[in-house]
This record gives structure tokens, C-alpha cells and sequence, in this order.
């Protein structure tokens, strides 16, 4: 892969020290002061920072990027400084290091716009990504970081599950001793027809999860398959998980180096074998004075060891005590990341403690984006989880740090910062149903707009299916009061149509593979046009299933609806010309107006791709070329700058994705125990295992390892239990992050009756709130509604 296809997956820009004249010297320092003087407090102690490592944990609304921006300005300016008072020209740089594309923009143009108001050149300064920085460093000492990277291409994630999908068949070849443990589970009759169930749920669900969880895990640690077979060594189990999972990776490894393929982790793994030599270790470090990064929670141990080394005044070996320059902006209390990414908080509040320890930790707990019944709630919601967690856990590492979010100070520059709660702020309800929570969540959206069409809403969903069926039970409401809904996870949804008609056609062209029966009836599934049930036993015996015989089993009539379906999918490949069959799939799969327009752009690409071979293989070549190079832009009805925050429009997004956003009033409906802080839930067609998922307990068993040094690893249901503590400390600070992203009004919620699964909307059950949401209803008890009120 050349290095110009990079460039526009990491912005970055390089920019040398300009000089200063000795009489500007003066008005340069009131400059600085003028900066600094409409800084809030922990903003100012980021701004002083001169040499050293700096810890800075901040609340939410804080303003990180702000006094991150203003603190970057402040000490270039003070290079400029250093090089007129001493005559030496310096042309070190500050590298800034943040999370995402979009963060490094917006980053970047605050710095500069700092710089301009101190009348400095736009310069001294680069702007990265983490991996942008890695691949930075590994690109330019290509035979010390072993890229070539005009020989090799970075994976896609369609890649990565192809090439996971064969390391593990290649990985049961070549162990059938251990398969067969696992195939035998905790007991086995024998029976013929639930030993093909069982290795279906292997081969398509258990290994391929075991294994994507562990290669991304152990490798944005360091570790490699060598290490694993180790550890597994020390850790006492029937299954060797922890044997089969660097099994899988070994598997996995091998395949991408066969094709000449990197991953992320490998950018990050190729920096820090250039790192390694002492002469490229210098040139790049003499480079850097000094190294910012924000949202340092989401940082994983090799992407730390990375920054760590490139701020380090010595000469970087772990061996080397020398001074960190080091600025490390985060708040723990939003890490939200760190159960199905390798990402691990623990990194960061170890960072905290030891700046702590020196007297290097600043606290930003100032924050004026939301109104102070919302402070209240958020600080609330914080101490309670934690006096819980110490009452009913052993684990002492409670989910949040005890930080908690302040009003600003009087006379603070943000302008309407706190602003005037709009009703009572924080509303609370407690609807008898799913139903009802739609009916008052719109007559509150309608009554807001009414009176403020210029403001913003966002209702915040944990699913995307929740998303999903609340964007279609408001689109007529919002449509009748001429309110924009804007459904995020619509566009996402519109990116799978290739896959998913993809995945159709190869079940139509070979119905009797059971794995592609599998991956069609799963389509059925998540497209709701057959119930949610247990695949593995339909797609075991494709026959079986389409054109039972007389003597088999009798089908209930989930499964006979199930085959209906598929016969009716076969029968159309068979009567229809190829070039309609696309069109066809997406009318029977009920695509939206705008999954329509996508499947069509497809259907004309793939027939102008095919023609003069009108074959199905042709169709499914091109078709899997598409999936696999993920180059098909889905077709988006509305306008593309669409911001989800835009003034009179209600957006409906999950609220992982609504991290670093603000709306000034935000809906947080179905607030229930079974999905915060949730339970882990093994599926029924893998309980033969035992009660605990291997991935799960891979994961824990691996960052257990990781932060005892190898020392000890937990056995099964210790790992277990660890995992299920992790989880639920994550879903904790995801209800916290979610409820701090409002600015007026906090509206939450709670229905009496709710779905035990989001893929049966409609079958009802006794459901019990979330017990930070019960805990809310008591403390604040003034803000619970009045039902009967509220629907006149």
C-alpha cells in the first residue's frame, strides 16, 4: 500500500518554528496572559504546564479541547520565547495526539486559531491520530519497522472476518484433539443431528468471536501467539481457552503476512520496532518537545508505551528515569469503550495516581454546558453507583472516579454557560409501556420545538434496533409538526445492503451449504421478516429444512414461516432475469425509501460490471469484490453536511456515539435493568460449554495477565465474574456520559412493560427499571411526573 493512500485516513500536518523579534518578546507574554486570564481553573493549570509529565482528568462539558488548545498555543509561544532570550532558533515540535479524524480537525483549527490571537504563524505544531502518528514514524525508517508499504494494504473489517473465518477452519484441521473437547462440551450423548448443531455454533459463532476478541486484545498489548501458549499453560481449564485463542491468532497471522496485509495494531507495532534503535529513536525524539494527548482513557498499553517514549527527555529505554513530557487529558469516568475494544482505562488512571503522587494531576470539574437539576442528577447518579458497587461487590475498583462535575464560576467567558433549566430540567417517567413512553416523548418534543423551533433534541437509544423502531413510530408525529428527525443509525443501516444481498444470492446459488443458509437467515432476522429463533438447528440440514419429507419432525410455525421465505427467495432466482434480481431482494428484504436508492445504485453497478456475462458467479464476484474492498458509498437522501446536533432537529443516536456531543434537551427512554447495567447472557445454542462465553473469558483472563505482569491467571469463573464486573461498571458510565450530554432539559424514562429483546418490539413483559433510574425517582422525587397530568 503506498503511503499517498494514507493520507486521507490520517490528517496530519507538518509545520516548522518560525522566529520572533526581540521586541515582541514583551507584548507576547501580556498575550499569553490575556489567554490564560478567561481560563477556568483546571484550564489554567493545563495552560502553566512548562516541562514534565501532567495528568488532567476532566468532567464532562469541561471544555478539554478548549484549554487543550489554548494550553498547545501558550507553549509553542513560549518556544518562541526561549528562542529569542537564548539566540538559539528552535524547531522542535508539539505533537497532539487525539482519538478520531474528526477530533484531530477540530483540534487543529482551535490551535491555530489560539495561534493567530497571538499573533504567531500557524506553525510548531502536528496534529495525529494515534495511528497517524505510528504509521508517521513507521513509514519513514521503512527497514527498521518492516512496512514496505507500497508492498502491503491495510486490512478492511469484511478482510478481517473472511480471514477469521479461515483461520479458524484452518485451526480445527490441524487440532481436532481440542475441537473435539469443545464439541463434547460439558456433556454429550452422541447424538448425530446436535453434534452438527454444535459444530455449526463453533465453526460460525464461538471460535470467531474467541478469536476477534483475542487477536485484538493481545496485540494492541504486545503479546503474541508465543506468550499466549504460555499463559495458557498457568491457567487450569477443560477447554485450554486461552491454547485455542493463539491458536487462532497464530492461524490469523499467518494469513495476513501471506497476503501482505496490516491492521491497525501493526502501524503501532511497526513504530515501536523503529523506537527501538537507539539512532531512529533519536531522530524522531529531537523532533518532539514535548507530547499532548486527549481522551487519554481510550488509550491501550502499546499506544501509551508509544507516546511515553517519544516525550521522554533521555534516551526513552524503559530502563531510562528521565522526564516525561507529557500531557495526558482524559476523564475516566467516559471510558465506554473498553468492552469490545482494546482499549483499557486502568493505563490512564495509573497515570493519575502517579502525577497525583507528584503533585502533576489537575482536575477540570468546572463544566457550564449543562443546567445545575442536571449537575445534580449526574453527581448523584456517580456517588450512588459507587456506594453500591462497595456494598454489594468484592470488586473494589468501583466503576467511577469520585470527581465530581461543578457550576462554573460567576463572570465565566462560555457564553450561557449553566444555562436556565427549561421546565423542571430533570424529568422523570414512569409509562405503563413502550407505547406510551413514544405518546409523551413526542407531546414533550412537540411542546419544546413550539416554543423554540431554533432549539435541538437527540434522543439517545443503549440499541440500534430501539433506534430503529423509534425512528419509525415518530416519523409521522415529526413529519405532521414539521420537526426534522434525523435517524443516525439509518445511514448505517444503508452501508450493509451490499453484505446483505450479497449474503442472499450466495444462499440462492448454493442452498445447500449450511453456512450459507445460516448467514440468509440471519439477514431474515435482522431485517424482522422471520422471528428470531435458533438458526444453527435450521441451517444444520439445508434440505432438511427446505423440503422436509414426509417422516421428518413436524416444523412449528416460526420454522415453517422461516422456510416459506427461503423457497420463496429460490423460486424468484430461478423465474427471475439476473439483471432484476437485486431489485427483487431489496423490494422482499422491505429496504427503506433510501435503502432503495442504494440497492438500485448496486444493481446498475454490478449489471454494468457484469455484462456481456450475464452469470449468478459473475454476479457474486462482483459483488464480493464490493464487499470486500468496501468502496460502495450508500446513497443518502438527505443532505451529507448534516450535523447531528443541527438547530430544530431531533436526532435519534445510541449513546456510545453521542460521546463529545451537547443538544440542549436530550430523551433518554427505556431505561431498564436488563440492558443497564444489563446481565451477561450466554445464548442458549452455547450453554453446552457451560455457563460463561470463552471470549468473555479470554478477555479478562488476558487483561489480568497483562496488569499482574503474567503473574496470575484467574481461573474460568473468576474470569467470568471479572468480566461481568467490567461490563457493568462500562454500562454505569455509559448511562452518565449519556445523561451529562444534556444542556436544559434531561427527560428519562422507564415503561412498566418493554421487550425482553429489541427484535420482538412488541412482546411485552414485566420489565424493572435501571436502579440508578429508581434511585433518581427517589431522590428526586419533585421531578417525577404526573402521568395523568402530562396526557391531557
Amino acid at each position: 500500500m503506498s503511503k499517498d493512500k494514507f493520507t486521507d485516513i490520517y490528517p496530519q500536518e507538518t509545520v516548522e518554528s518560525g522566529e520572533i523579534q526581540q521586541s515582541s518578546v514583551t507584548r507576547l507574554g501580556e498575550q499569553i496572559d490575556e489567554i490564560r486570564d478567561k481560563l477556568r481553573p483546571g484550564q489554567k493549570q493545563m495552560a502553566d504546564w512548562e516541562t514534565g509529565p501532567l495528568a488532567v482528568s476532566a468532567v464532562p462539558g469541561a471544555g478539554k479541547s478548549t484549554g487543550m488548545a489554548a494550553a498547545a498555543a501558550i507553549a509553542i509561544a513560549r518556544q518562541y520565547q526561549r528562542s529569542v532570550s537564548t539566540g538559539k532558533s528552535y524547531r522542535r515540535q508539539l505533537v497532539v495526539v487525539t482519538f478520531t479524524r474528526s477530533a484531530a480537525a477540530n483540534l487543529k483549527f482551535k490551535i491555530r486559531t489560539k495561534l493567530k490571537e497571538l499573533s504567531l504563524p500557524q506553525t510548531g505544531f502536528v496534529v495525529y491520530t494515534l495511528h497517524g502518528l505510528a504509521l508517521n514514524i513507521a513509514s519513514r525508517h521503512p527497514d527498521l519497522s518492516g512496512l514496505q508499504l507500497e508492498n502491503v494494504s491495510l486490512i478492511t473489517p469484511n478482510q478481517t472476518h473472511r480471514f477469521i473465518r479461515i483461520a479458524v477452519e484452518q485451526w480445527i484441521n490441524n487440532h481436532p484433539g481440542i475441537y473435539r473437547c469443545l464439541l463434547e462440551g460439558q456433556q454429550f450423548d452422541g447424538e448425530e443431528t446436535e453434534k452438527l448443531r454444535r459444530q455449526s455454533v463453533l465453526r460460525t459463532e464461538v471460535l470467531p468471536d474467541l478469536a476477534y476478541t483475542v487477536i485484538h486484545e493481545a496485540k494492541s498489548s504486545g503479546i503474541l501467539p508465543e506468550k499466549l501458549y504460555k499463559w495458557s499453560e498457568k491457567s487450569k481449564d477443560p477447554y485450554q481457552i486461552l491454547r485455542v485463542a493463539a491458536g487462532l491468532y497464530e492461524e490469523y497471522q499467518k494469513l495476513m503476512q501471506l497476503q501482505d496485509f496490516i491492521d491497525y495494531d501493526d502501524m503501532i507495532l511497526a513504530s515501536l520496532r523503529v523506537l527501538e534503535n537507539p539512532s531512529a529513536r533519536k531522530i524522531e525524539k529531537n523532533k518532539i518537545f514535548a507530547v499532548f494527548e486527549d481522551e487519554a482513557q481510550d488509550s491501550s498499553q502499546l499506544q501509551t508505551q508509544l507516546l511515553e517514549i517519544l516525550a521522554s527527555e533521555g534516551d526513552g529505554t524503559n530502563s531510562d528515569k528521565s522526564i516525561l513530557n507529557l500531557v495526558r487529558v482524559g476523564d475516566p469516568n467516559q471510558a465506554i469503550n473498553s468492552t469490545f475494544t482494546p482499549a483499557d482505562p486502568i493505563y490512564f488512571r495509573d497515570f493519575c495516581k502517579q502525577c497525583d503522587v507528584d503533585e502533576r494531576l489537575a482536575t477540570m470539574n468546572q463544566a457550564g454546558r449543562s443546567s445545575r437539576i442536571i449537575i445534580d442528577a449526574a453527581n448523584f447518579a456517580l456517588d450512588w453507583v459507587n456506594s453500591q458497587w462497595l456494598a454489594t461487590t468484592n470488586n473494589k475498583q468501583t466503576p467511577f472516579l469520585a470527581q465530581k462535575i461543578e457550576a462554573v464560576n460567576l463572570g465565566d467567558p462560555q457564553p450561557d454557560a449553566n444555562p436556565v433549566a427549561v421546565g423542571k430540567g430533570l424529568e422523570l417517567y414512569s409509562p405503563r409501556d413502550i407505547h406510551q413512553t413514544v405518546e409523551l416523548l413526542s407531546q414533550r418534543v412537540v411542546e419544546l420545538f413550539t416554543q423554540n423551533s431554533e432549539s435541538c433534541a437527540a434522543v439517545l437509544v443503549r440499541e440500534n434496533r430501539q433506534g430503529r423502531w423509534l425512528a419509525e413510530t415518530l416519523e409521522p408525529i415529526c413529519k405532521e409538526h414539521n420537526i426534522k428527525l434525523y435517524d443516525v443509525g439509518e445511514r448505517e443501516r444503508r452501508s450493509h445492503v451490499p453484505q446483505e444481498i450479497l449474503s442472499i444470492l450466495q444462499f440462492c446459488d448454493r442452498p445447500h451449504s449450511p453456512d450459507y443458509l445460516k448467514a440468509a437467515l440471519d439477514v431474515l432476522v435482522q431485517r424482522q421478516l422471520i422471528p428470531t429463533q435458533d438458526l444453527n438447528s435450521l441451517a444444520i440440514l439445508p434440505e432438511e429444512f427446505l423440503y422436509p419429507g414426509p417422516l421428518a419432525t413436524p416444523q412449528t410455525e416460526i420454522v415453517k414461516k422461516a422456510a416459506h421465505l427461503c423457497r420463496s427467495l429460490l423460486r424468484a432466482r430461478l423465474e427471475l432475469p439476473i439483471y432484476q434480481i437485486i431489485s427483487f431482494l431489496a423490494l422482499t428484504l422491505n429496504y427503506d425509501q433510501a435503502e432503495l436508492a442504494t440497492a438500485d445504485k448496486l444493481a446498475e453497478r454490478v449489471n454494468l460490471q457484469i455484462f456481456g456475462n450475464n452469470s449468478m458467479g459473475a454476479m457474486l464476484s462482483a459483488l464480493s469484490e464490493i464487499v470486500n474492498s468496501e468502496r460502495f458509498e450508500a446513497v443518502d437522501t438527505d443532505n451529507l453536511e448534516e450535523q447531528y446536533t443541527k438547530k430544530g432537529q431531533l436526532t435519534i443516536i445510541t449513546m456510545h456515539k453521542a460521546k463529545g456531543l451537547d443538544w440542549d434537551y436530550v430523551f433518554l427512554p427505556f431505561l431498564h435493568e436488563n440492558l443497564i447495567p444489563g446481565r451477561f447472557w450466554v445464548p442458549p445454542q452455547s450453554q453446552f460449554l457451560g455457563d460463561f462465553t470463552l471470549s468473555e473469558v479470554a478477555r479478562a483472563q488476558i487483561r489480568a495477565a497483562l496488569h499482574q505482569k503474567g503473574e496470575g491467571i484467574p481461573n474460568v469463573s473468576q474470569a467470568w465474574e471479572d468480566a461481568k464486573y467490567l461490563k457493568m461498571a462500562e454500562e454505569y458510565r455509559l448511562l452518565y456520559v449519556a445523561m451529562t450530554r444534556a444542556k436544559k432539559l434531561l427527560w428519562m424514562s422507564a415503561a412498566q412493560q418493554a421487550p425482553f429483546t429489541w427484535s420482538k418490539p412488541n412482546n411485552l413483559q414485566a420489565s424493572a427499571p435501571c436502579p440508578v433510574f429508581a434511585a433518581l425517582k427517589r431522590k428526586f422525587s419533585e421531578n417525577v411526573m404526573n402521568l395523568a397530568v402530562v396526557s391531557k
